[in-house]
């Protein structure tokens, strides 16, 4: 992947959702809700103060998160789609 997010941001995959019910029933894609669950692929280096000091992110490559609903922006990368957004829209780590 060639994308590198800067200051404060980082890059998720989006986790897809599941297709059935815990009853069985299959969700067409159309009734689908937006996954709210991801993975990072990459993070940038952190966002700046005041002073000009780097304040690293609290999460990196690899990690497992929760974020809003609407949050991000979605760009397609290398044919994927993914979503760029500021550090402060996660709502969490999983796991």
């Amino acid at each position: 992947m060639k994308i590198r997010p800067l200051h404060d941001r980082v890059v998720v995959r989006p986790l897809e959702s599941e297709e059935k019910t815990s009853g069985g029933i299959i969700i067409p894609d159309t009734a689908k809700e937006k996954p709210s669950e991801g993975k990072i692929v990459a993070v940038g280096q952190g966002a700046r103060t005041e002073e000009g000091r780097v304040v690293p992110l609290d999460v990196k490559k690899g990690d497992r998160i929760l974020y809003g609903k609407w949050s991000g922006n979605e760009v397609k990368v290398d044919g994927e789609d993914l979503l760029i957004m500021k550090e402060s829209d996660i709502m969490g780590v999983i796991g």
